[in-house]
């Protein structure tokens, strides 16, 4: 048992494009090609399900160190946790459906540092809040008061509220 566990450990250290980069699993689950999707979808939804507990791990020690100990910690247990069922989901989901045609599943981020920003793959663009956007689009920029069309070609300044800081 001891060498299966460390067999598995080994293979996951080992495999570093599994654990933060875009593999070419990635890349195929979201072809338009069925046969390549299909495949794609099973291997992406095992990086994730395997994966997953990694959510955790980061979240705690990101923001442990952002925040003060005991509440950056607390809020990384839950985003941790949030974030480790939503990439289980999506890795279930994705071994569930991989057969669907034209259903490509519902991807998470590559990266462990935040879950939902997910990139298009130059299909389109990133808005601020991570999600993402149709080629065309024009870019949005964070908003802080409400401004019509009108307000922002013209020039006139825009109303801001006040930002609160620690």
């Amino acid at each position: 048992m001891k060498r299966i566990g460390l067999g598995i450990a080994l293979v996951l250290m080992l495999s570093q494009s599994a654990w933060a980069a875009k593999t070419p699993m990635h890349e195929a689950a979201e072809s338009p090609e069925y046969g390549r999707k299909a495949g794609g979808m099973i291997g992406r939804g095992l990086i994730n399900v395997a994966t997953c507990f990694v959510d955790l791990l980061v979240n705690v020690v990101n923001e442990t160190r952002n925040g003060p100990p005991v509440v950056g910690t607390l809020v990384g247990v839950g985003k941790g946790a949030g974030c480790t069922t939503l990439r289980a989901l999506s890795g279930g989901a994705d071994l569930l459906t991989f057969w669907v045609p034209g259903f490509n599943g519902m991807p998470v981020s590559d990266s462990y540092d935040n879950c939902l920003a997910v990139s298009t793959g130059g299909a389109g663009t990133m808005t601020p809040s991570g999600a993402s956007m149709p080629a065309g689009y024009p870019e949005m920029e964070p908003s802080h008061g409400a401004t019509s069309p009108s307000a922002r070609e013209s020039g006139t300044p825009r109303e801001e509220k006040p930002r609160y800081t620690k």
